[in-house]
């Protein structure tokens, strides 16, 4: 990125928008936001800060790159068809850190030479020309060089195992890195792709390749096109891959098999056999789910070792290695992350790819929607994991970040381009996937289902927006208030807090919005579907007013969140709160989650206490389910990793940890080594996975964490069964508790000279958080060529995970951030630097935090969620100094 600065006015609208202030209005059309100045009406800058407008709309691509990931820099032809929709001498489109050495307009007959200019840092750009173009089509024709990426967005190269791979990660804003263009997602049009590369490379698009044809000494990789694409989800590799060769065999929804393949870098080449065989059978479940054929001719599912996470590129997805790369015997964490986020990926081809959002506010029609699908379709895929589960915890977790003042709703605004990315958050993901699935849960999976097909089916191949899709679902649904309830969840920020009553066999409940201990409460009205069951009988109705009430026939206690479904927290008296925590063994999993967050909450809130949420821990875990048995221990965890419990209240829970789950030791055993529980139930390993990390840090843990010392020094000298995957981040970690400095230096190394998906990074993370000073201030400087960029921001996470080195990783930052936001391209590598800064616990580190950062965040992505991260230091700062010492005297009593 350039130097370039936001001028004053407008980098202070950044930061005032941070904190949740409406956006500016601006029309579909994409104008450009104005402002107020004096009582005058400002000017419009001058060139667009956000949409481009239709002046000019693109209606096909031919893209001609030369690319060797081996070199420095990639070369290119391109040449844009466009239709003006008026005569113009300047055309306004995208393209950042492009060296373009020529571009011309072809009108007819005519060649017409342009001036090409880089306007900001974020790839506004401009050609202009001598005359005016006239109204109708025309071609752009440029030719570019430009440099790769090292971190993940735009086209980035890799050296892996010796040998050098480009991919390319577009979303959202960095197709213009690679190649000029019109670098909106309303903009669909067909690509036609060629990539001329060193001969014996492999070469990946979004359409089948083509026969192979050579030019000197490059091959000439050509590709059919496919369906109109947005430029974010154009895809092109390089590399010496190698592949696993399928296809999915025919549906009722689909005729002839499709072309399937596994890619990867060539160490990967043994362990993509389990990717192949799965990923077609997650295909089928969605071709059922959406009631039609998948909609592009093939699909490549690629690996790369330094992505975030992973991208739904048309017919060419791309993952994070650990995602895909894996056998039959490896960890049910990481299958289930395969199950999740190979569901989201390929539902995205329906969902994002074939009908895509027409603008970015829209953003949360493709995330929300593939996050809810990446927890159906998952279970449906491998009921024994559990992968439904998550869509509850994700929901509940980000009820953290959406009950702070410094929020933003699921549908945003974004009037220019630097809002974009704050966009992909937990609030997009989390809240609205949840959001999603109590609108299924209430209306029938079918409703639901038939509303998404209908979306589809009005939109194929082109673009939509929020209203299309409320639109659909309302037909669906035959009730309007289904969809008058989800706009209040997905256009206005906040958690809904039902306050429960009890009028002899009537329960009431009133609507508040939920705010932590200190914060005010801003009027909010929501249109809640609320569930509520009392034993066997569950009622359903639409909270459409203040308060609503509910005559449920029973004995038993009443559940305010039936099934955990519901996207709200409920409060209620000491009398209520006992009687249901009495009941927990009769919960279902769902309920037990969403009874411990609640809890949690009112304790945050300055109301609930730390001895109810230990009496509800003792009675779930005796339940069944192993998500409920540890569902209360995780919030009193979290309250002991917000720095809210001093050293007799740690005692105190270690103490009530080790007499709740110690027996579970010997009903499941620990074996570190490799394979030794591979063909065990899933449900049985879960248990095991929760119980050894209640057990570690208590003195009935001290046999297991020998056990996981001397395992993890074995795998290290070189003998791969001592360790089991499962447990690698536990050994690791206490490798170095026991070998010090020495130790991690050791892991460090061993980190950097190997290409294991898995313990590579689990290697680098396990010795940033080793709460050592000395070891963090060496890794935060480390100079070694093979770190990359990427796994610089992990050594920064591990070492603001510990309070020991909190601080040293704060200095650093402070000092090292400028470097750190100029290389931070992507959605996500900005906010991690800003969410790491949320850990602290303390009013005054929030003030210093204000001073310190700000500024200097203004304008950027992660703008918001600096602001986040100091409301979350100091509401904890506020529950610390107001009730830390009640809460750590509770903790002390525990037993």
């Amino acid at each position: 990125m350039s130097g370039w600065r936001l001028p004053t006015w407008c980098a202070a609208l950044f930061v005032l928008c941070a904190v949740g202030c409406p956006a500016h209005a601006a029309d579909d059309a994409g104008d450009t936001p104005t402002i107020e100045v004096q009582g005058r009406r400002a000017p419009p800058p001058p060139h667009p800060l956000g949409r481009l407008g239709d002046a000019v709309r693109p209606t096909a691509y031919r893209l001609d790159l030369t690319v060797d990931p081996a070199q420095a820099r990639f070369s290119g032809h391109a040449e844009i068809a466009v239709v003006l929709a008026a005569s113009a001498k300047e055309v306004f489109l995208h393209g950042r850190d492009l060296n373009v050495g020529r571009v011309v307009a072809q009108v007819g007959s005519r060649t017409i030479p342009g001036a090409w200019s880089q306007l900001d840092r974020y790839g506004a750009a401009r050609i202009a020309f001598p005359e005016p173009l006239p109204a109708g089509p025309a071609t752009l024709v440029f030719d570019y060089d430009a440099p790769f990426g090292d971190t993940a967005a735009g086209m980035f190269h890799v050296r892996v195992d010796g040998a050098w791979y480009s991919w390319t990660q577009f979303q959202s804003t960095d197709a213009r890195a690679a190649f000029p263009g019109f670098d909106e997602p309303g903009f669909k049009t067909p690509f036609e792709v060629t990539l001329r590369t060193p001969a014996g490379l492999k070469a990946i698009a979004n359409g089948p390749e083509l026969p192979l044809t050579h030019e000197g000494t490059l091959d000439v990789h050509r590709f059919a096109p496919i369906a109109p694409l947005p430029t974010y989800l154009v895809a092109m590799m390089v590399g010496p891959f190698v592949t696993q060769e399928g296809s999915v065999e025919p549906t009722r929804q689909r005729a002839d098999p499709l072309p399937l393949r596994i890619v990867s870098t060539r160490q990967n080449a043994g362990r993509l056999d389990y990717a192949r065989e799965n990923s077609g059978q997650i295909v089928r479940l969605l071709e059922d789910y959406f009631g039609e054929p998948f909609p592009y001719p093939k699909l490549d599912q690629i690996t790369t070792p330094i992505l975030p996470g992973a991208m739904e590129n048309a017919g060419a997805d791309l993952y994070r290695d650990d995602l895909l790369v894996m056998d039959r015997n490896a960890p049910l964490a990481q299958q289930k992350e395969f199950g999740r986020i190979v569901a989201h990926e390929l539902a995205h081809q329906w969902f994002g790819d074939l009908v895509t959002p027409a603008w970015w506010d829209d953003l949360w029609l493709n995330e929300s929607f593939a996050n809810a699908m990446g927890y159906l379709i998952g279970q449906a895929w491998r009921p024994d994991l559990d992968i439904w589960s998550g869509t509850l915890d994700e929901g509940f977790a980000a009820m953290e970040v959406d009950s702070l003042r410094a929020g933003r709703a699921v549908r945003q605004p974004i009037t220019a381009t630097a809002q974009i990315d704050s966009a992909f958050d937990p609030i997009t993901y989390g809240k609205g996937g949840h959001v999603l699935a109590m609108m299924g849960a209430y209306m029938g999976e079918a409703r639901f289902r038939d509303g998404v097909r209908r979306y589809i089916a009005a939109h194929r191949h082109g673009t939509a927006t929020s209203a299309d899709f409320f639109a659909a679902l309302s037909q669906a649904a035959d009730d309007p208030r289904i969809v008058s309830s989800l706009r209040s969840f997905v256009e206005q920020q906040g958690v809904p807090l039902l306050v429960f009553g009890r009028d002899g066999e009537r329960f009431n409940a009133t609507q508040i919005r939920y705010a932590p201990l200190g914060q005010p409460t801003p009027a909010t009205r929501w249109i809640i579907p609320v569930c509520v069951r009392r034993g066997a009988v569950r009622q359903c109705k639409i909270m459409d007013g203040r308060s609503a009430s509910f005559d449920v026939p029973g004995t038993e206690p009443l559940v305010p969140n039936a099934w955990g479904t519901g996207y709200y927290r409920f409060d209620m008296p000491r009398r209520m709160w006992q009687a249901l925590i009495g009941a927990g063994r009769s919960l279902t999993a769902g309920e037990a989650l969403s009874v411990a967050d609640s809890l949690s909450a009112s304790i945050m809130a300055g109301r609930g206490t730390v001895a109810e949420l230990a009496r509800l821990s003792s009675e779930l875990s005796h339940h069944t389910d192993s998500r409920a048995a540890f569902a209360a221990d995780g919030e009193l965890s979290k309250l002991v990793k917000m720095g809210l419990v001093d050293v007799p209240g740690r005692v105190g829970w270690v103490r009530l940890r080790q007499r709740l789950y110690g027996p579970l030791l010997k009903r499941y055993g620990f074996d570190p080594r490799a394979g030794v529980y591979a063909r065990e139930a899933p449900a049985r390993m879960r248990w095991r996975t929760a119980m050894l990390g209640a057990l570690l840090g208590t003195p009935r843990g001290a046999k297991l964490r020998r056990q996981l010392q001397d395992a993890a020094a074995r795998y290290l000298a070189g003998d791969r069964s001592a360790l089991d995957e499962a447990w690698i981040d536990h050994g690791f970690d206490l490798y170095i508790v026991d070998g010090g400095e020495d130790a991690a230096r050791a892991l460090v190394e061993y980190a950097l000279s190997s290409e294991d998906p898995v313990a590579r990074p689990a290697a680098l993370v396990a010795a940033a958080r080793s709460s050592r000073t000395a070891i963090a201030s060496w890794m935060l400087g480390l100079a070694d060529p093979r770190l990359r960029a990427s796994e610089r921001l992990d050594i920064l996470d591990g070492v603001m995970a510990r309070r020991a080195t909190r601080s040293l990783g704060y200095d650093w930052i402070v000092a090292n951030l400028d470097s750190l936001l100029k290389g931070s391209e992507g959605p996500f590598y900005a906010s991690r630097i800003a969410t790491a800064l949320g850990q602290f616990c303390s009013i005054g580190q929030s003030e210093q935090m204000i001073r310190d950062l700000r500024p200097r965040f203004a304008g950027t992505a992660a703008a918001l969620q600096l602001e986040r991260s100091i409301e979350q230091v100091r509401n904890c700062g506020t529950l610390d100094n107001e009730l830390g010492s009640a809460i750590s005297e509770e903790f002390a009593g525990l037993k």
